[in-house]
């Protein structure tokens, strides 16, 4: 096509929203509540500002890091989100357009592909896992994803099962039978050229999660969710647990407390990522970008500090760097390049990034990622959001 180019994330969503079906776009939306974590995500990059130069600056500038033991082309991830129901082939095409721009991918346990075929895709692959089931079942998944190739593990554990939207949440079946599929009938026939392209795959949207068995028949999404709902609360001891257990690279997600991020590089994490679960879980959560300094500056000496939740673009990604992050984990905005054009349009995504990047690193006059710090961005008084800070209060009451 043509026209098959974006020039923006926000053209992404655009395409998206025209393309999908009304209930999978407002589940990709997602948000929870009022909203108001999901708009401090986005909106706080904007309080956030650049003082650029005129001269001097470098005619070629290095977009490389080095996260989890991997080395990456640009510094932004594909973060793990949970059964795609946006286009047939999936976390395979992420793992492909990923892997096409020389970056690492996190798959979802809730994914609708198997691992195996994932780190086929793409052997910078993080294989990422809730709390749920007990430490043998925990162990067993561990197990397969290590003999699938993941190089890294990811513990995703902000999440306090909010429910309720202001703006309605979408409709989703528990499977696509042909009862639901008379439901969805309406908004499904107005939506050609989704329809087509599990017509042309000859399948239908896969609401299952491979990866949370070991034998037999997949659990649906919500049957996996009610396990997870289930599983009692993780401790400290559980998570230092998960790091023996996997034995390599593991990322604890959903940090934005000082007193929490000291006791994950107690637990012996390799990296951690500052993160509200993409405004979906506790709304009224500060946006990420405002709580990333100050977890930096606890344990940033110490490991890998990266962040998610708001980035659209790729001077997003470079505030993100000033203020300390090794990297950023995108979500939705790939989720948008899939929908509107499949793997290309998650490596269009991804070039939007890159882009957007490489242009502030020129303005800025910096020659490499690695060289961004806190004078290169202007943070007003007011921005930045401390939590946990008295962490031998959390630790006298625990």
């Amino acid at each position: 096509m043509a026209n098959a180019w974006m020039e923006t994330v926000a053209e992404a969503q655009r395409r998206a929203k025209k393309r999908l079906p009304g209930s999978v776009y407002s589940a990709l939306l997602a948000g929870s509540e009022k909203g108001l974590s999901y708009a401090d995500n986005i909106n706080a990059f904007s309080e956030l500002q650049f003082a650029p130069h005129v001269a001097g600056n470098h005619a070629e500038r290095d977009l490389g890091t080095r996260v989890m033991g991997q080395d990456i082309a640009l510094p932004v991830l594909i973060s793990p989100t949970g059964v795609q129901a946006v286009h047939p082939d999936g976390e395979v095409a992420v793992a492909r357009a990923a892997a096409a721009r020389g970056t690492a991918i996190g798959l979802s346990s809730f994914a609708s592909k198997p691992v195996e075929e994932v780190t086929a895709a793409n052997p910078q692959t993080f294989y990422q896992m809730y709390w749920m089931g007990g430490r043998d079942v925990m162990a067993a998944r561990m197990e397969r994803a290590r003999r699938a190739g993941a190089v890294g593990l990811i513990a995703t554990l902000d999440w306090s099962f909010s429910y309720g939207r202001d703006w309605g949440s979408p409709a989703i079946p528990e499977k696509l039978d042909l009862k639901a599929m008379a439901q969805f009938a309406p908004e499904v026939i107005t939506k050609p050229r989704w329809l087509l392209n599990f017509a042309r795959s000859r399948s239908l949207p896969d609401l299952t999660t491979p990866n949370l068995t070991q034998d037999g028949p997949a659990p649906t999404f919500f049957g996996a969710y009610f396990e997870w709902m289930q599983s009692p609360p993780p401790t400290w001891d559980d998570i230092a647990w998960m790091v023996r257990e996997w034995g390599g690279p593991f990322m604890l997600k959903g940090v934005s407390r000082i007193d929490d991020a000291q006791r994950a590089v107690d637990a012996g994490v390799s990296a951690l990522s500052v993160s509200n679960h993409g405004g979906n879980n506790l709304d009224g959560t500060p946006g990420a970008i405002r709580m990333l300094g100050p977890v930096v500056d606890a344990v940033g000496e110490q490991i890998e500090v990266v962040m998610d939740g708001g980035v659209r673009r790729g001077n997003d990604v470079v505030k993100a760097l000033a203020l300390g992050a090794k990297a950023v984990m995108i979500g939705r905005a790939y989720l948008w390049g899939l929908a509107a054009n499949g793997q290309a349009g998650v490596e269009n995504v991804l070039d939007i990034l890159r882009g957007g990047i490489d242009s502030a690193l020129l303005a800025l006059g910096v020659g490499s990622v690695r060289e961004l710090n806190r004078e290169h961005v202007l943070v007003p008084e007011d921005f930045t959001r401390t939590l946990g800070a008295h962490p031998s209060r959390a630790l006298a009451t625990d």
